[in-house]
């Protein structure tokens, strides 16, 4: 059986520690050993990553930038072999792993852009012979914390912006599914990248709290669920570090009568079951205004979740994979239950869901509940599973109220062709991201990626111009040079330009 390794000074190396099982979702097997990260294993990586900043830092940000485009090429060029790994490791679907890559690979494009976004501001003249300017310098070494769901995209999101910022950056991916974060950490060295600015190194809480105490690391991202957020967020100021926790979810999208029915299905049906509904930005809530939309929406959706093409990740021309442990197959399950206890109409079980030859697989079909309520545990909570609510409110108003309500603030969108309504929605609702007719309105690389409310610890987003202000600090400096051979009374004063 295959051992993953860490990856630190640009070589792998295994180290000694615990180790844990990665299972294949789809089958149910083990498919190979990881190695946790002991306590030597981290000083191994963070010493690495000291001893290679000062360097990277004094790299001019064009330089940094050209390992980024060599990056990018070789990222497409092992696209498939990126994608099998996740799919064999996380189980969704291949061309679901190739669109998340391809998402990532959006955000070394904007780190190639280094030259521009390090750009400090320059003022001539601010007083008589005084010039003034900022510029943007690095934090030194980092740390990010990623989830299972997107083994390559959320990665992405952090560590090519840092390094090009000029950083050194310690990543410690999920220990369920590392192999594709590996693979594409290799590439970045072979692109070019100094040994010791990108260390990989596998654990669990035990790496986490290590980093989190660790004085060499000066800022830690995290995307995960938000008890571990506001955790990370605590401990990390308490050390004062500076910290962005990207936490749950539960997003909400609201159909109003007027909606273009048959692309709004189509939106939904991706938005809930796509990756088996194992994303933050996942739609696990439809807002119904009215009883005659919500009884169109359900006679479309209805048919539509029956025919879901479930199996394997690995195969082609899937709907929905596995998901990616026993544990969150059980979890999910033991949510179905919950709704129907509480009183929710189950109008698609997908409870007992079999894949012929993957009797072991984790699997769940798509799910559907009608006439939800607000206190029920499958309105409340983050299912992160193919489970998708149906409530019914009696106008925009009100869906609003609902939402502004929730604990979380993480995405939402609305489906009209009504435009007062959608800039009302837009204006209004109380979340970070927000969709008109756009299902999973997660930013492009270039703006940047965060929510409100408990969804978000921190005052900065992810990636985009939030992402530069995470990893760098401003420097402001102000310079004036006297004229030779001449002398200037004290001024008491405080200096001004009046």
């Amino acid at each position: 059986m295959s051992t993953i390794a860490h990856l630190i000074d640009g070589e792998r190396f295994i180290g000694e520690g615990r180790r844990a099982d990665v299972f294949n979702p789809s089958t149910g097997e083990v498919s190979a050993q990881l190695v946790l990260a002991d306590a030597a294993t981290l000083k191994k990586a963070i010493a690495s990553a000291q001893a290679a900043y000062p360097a990277w830092r004094n790299t001019p940000p064009a330089k940094r930038a050209q390992v980024m485009f060599r990056f990018k090429q070789l990222l497409e060029e092992n696209q498939d072999a990126i994608a099998e790994l996740i799919s064999l490791e996380h189980g969704k679907t291949l061309e679901d792993a190739v669109g998340e890559l391809k998402r990532g690979i959006e955000n070394v494009e904007y780190a190639c852009a280094a030259p521009e976004i390090l750009k400090g501001e320059h003022s001539r003249d601010v007083g008589p012979g005084v010039d003034a300017w900022s510029e943007f310098q690095p934090l030194g070494v980092v740390a990010g914390i990623t989830p299972f769901n997107f083994p390559a995209m959320v990665p992405l999101w952090m560590y090519p912006l840092a390094i090009v910022c000029g950083n050194c950056f310690i990543l410690k991916p999920s220990e369920r599914d590392p192999s594709s974060t590996l693979l594409i950490a290799e590439l970045l060295h072979k692109a070019g990248l100094p040994k010791g600015v990108l260390n990989v190194v596998n654990g669990d809480k035990e790496a986490v709290d290590a980093l989190i105490a660790a004085p060499e690391v000066k800022a830690l991202s995290f995307v995960g669920s938000t008890p571990i957020a506001e955790y990370i967020y605590v401990e990390g100021g308490r050390r004062g570090k500076r910290v962005q926790a990207l936490g749950g979810a539960k997003n909400h999208a609201v159909l109003l009568p007027d909606a273009d029915l048959n692309n709004a299905v189509s939106a939904l049906m991706g938005a809930a079951y796509g990756s088996c509904g194992e994303r933050c930005m996942a739609i696990s809530v439809v807002v119904c205004v009215g009883d005659a939309i919500a009884d169109a929406l359900l006679d479309k959706l209805v048919p539509q979740i029956r025919a879901l093409k479930v199996g394997p990740g690995t195969s082609r021309g899937l709907d929905m994979g596995p998901l990616v442990t026993s544990a969150a197959r059980d979890r999910v399950l033991g949510y179905i239950d919950a709704g129907v206890a509480a009183g929710a109409e189950l109008v698609v079980d997908g409870r007992g869901y079999k894949v012929a030859g993957h009797d072991k697989g984790y699997f769940v079909g798509g799910t559907l509940f009608d006439h939800v309520k607000s206190d029920m545990s499958i309105y409340t909570d983050e299912i992160f599973g193919p489970v998708l609510c149906v409530v019914r409110v009696a106008s925009l108003e009100e869906a609003m109220e609902l939402i502004n309500a929730h604990e979380y603030g993480n995405g939402t969108c609305i489906f009209t062709r009504d435009g007062e309504a959608a800039r009302l929605f837009c204006d209004e609702i109380e979340v970070g991201m927000v969709g008109v007719n756009v299902p999973l309105p997660v930013p492009v690389a270039y703006h940047s990626f965060g929510g409100w409310k408990r969804s978000l610890f921190g005052d900065l987003h992810a990636y985009g111009p939030d992402g530069v202000r995470f990893y760098t600090r401003r420097k402001a400096i102000t310079q004036r040079w006297p004229k030779r051979q001449t002398h200037e009374a004290a001024q008491f004063a405080f200096p001004s330009n009046g």
